[in-house]
């Protein structure tokens, strides 16, 4: 695999004589490093794994890694991780406030979402959100455009919700509108891919690939839910040198941390017409001379996408409540008697 995205910020951080690698895969604690020579599969250090305080301090995929060679060079013991320049990341499930890291030092996210029952465009909405917040560049891929009949209402639709961002359009089985989507591959950038399972991720970086790499597998009949196919995070480097990492599929988003900066990014529409409101600190409920009120009349502005705006506002509010103060905490100023409005 070629260095060619190992850049100043991350030579920077590197000591001479330190041997550096990249993280591509990880599978139960168990990681593949990989860096001008060759690939070793490796774990983190005994020192490493006592001072780490919180899971995502621990290697993921797309990491920069220091670590020394073993067992006759094969294996590798993995002694520190680079400061990461961007963090794709999500609320752990469950009921636990912890981060899980998707992946790391990601430049673009490809959100791949189908024409097909799993179109939604509130999810979109949610990953555009946190891909903001993660400091990388969002791009939707429709997958399917064979079974849709009405792909340029999807694709507005799409634009609609997720401003200035780029839209394709794509079947990746025949390669229609994969020379446009192509157009988003640089050499040196890692994409990542995100979105549910079933929605055609493997079968895209198989397509972009030239090979069948990844395990591919049908959607359901009866609900066109798709079944699992990836299992673990993993990174490619595609012929002209662009590196892709294929994700499991994830049913839901729950975000991780983010500002109201992010938000208003992400609906740039809404911020843009708040800019208009008589009174600059308007809730866009009942204020007279609300301008997305005016808009949600005029047909400017769907009344959902208000409402969405409102819904991400409030959980990353909560994050930010539960991070300071703690779950039990939050609650009682949210839901107590004296609750925050």
């Amino acid at each position: 695999m070629k260095r060619n995205d190992f850049t100043e910020f991350f030579k920077a951080q590197t000591n001479e004589g330190e041997q550096i690698g990249r993280i591509t895969r990880l599978t139960h604690g168990l990681y593949t490093v990989v860096d001008d020579e060759q690939e070793r599969n490796g774990e983190v250090s005994g020192r490493f794994h006592h001072t780490v305080q919180v899971d995502k301090d621990y290697p993921a995929v797309g990491d920069w890694v220091v670590f020394e060679p073993y067992d006759a060079g094969a294996r590798a013991k993995i002694h520190r991780v680079l400061d990461r320049r961007t963090v794709l990341s999500r609320k752990k499930a469950g009921g636990s406030h912890q981060e899980q890291i998707i992946a790391a030092n990601v430049d673009t996210v490809f959100i791949v979402t189908a024409l097909t029952q799993e179109f939604n465009l509130r999810r979109i909405e949610r990953y555009v959100q946190q891909i903001y917040e993660s400091g990388a560049s969002p791009v939707v891929v429709l997958t399917k455009r064979d079974l849709c009949d009405t792909v340029p209402d999807h694709i507005t639709e799409v634009e609609s919700v997720a401003p200035g961002v780029p839209v394709y359009a794509v079947d990746s089985l025949t390669g229609g509108g994969m020379g446009e989507l192509v157009t988003e591959l640089r050499t040196g950038e890692t994409i990542s891919l995100v979105g549910s399972s079933g929605v055609g991720k493997s079968t895209l970086i198989n397509h972009l690939l030239g090979m069948e790499k990844q395990a591919t597998q049908g959607v359901r009949e009866e609900d066109q839910r798709g079944r699992h196919t990836t299992t673990h995070r993993e990174l490619f480097e595609l012929p002209n040198g662009t590196f892709i990492i294929d994700t499991p599929g994830m049913r839901e988003l729950q975000l991780w941390g983010g500002d109201e900066e992010g938000v208003d990014q992400t609906f740039s529409d809404i911020d843009r017409l708040s800019g208009s409101c008589k009174f600059r600190d308007c809730k866009h409920e009942q204020e007279p001379g609300c301008a997305v009120k005016q808009a949600i009349e005029e047909g400017e502005l769907e009344a959902a996408r208000l409402k969405s705006y409102n819904k991400l506002k409030r959980e990353l509010k909560r994050l930010e409540l539960k991070d300071r103060y703690g779950t039990h905490r939050t609650n009682r100023m949210l839901h107590g008697p004296n609750a925050i409005k």
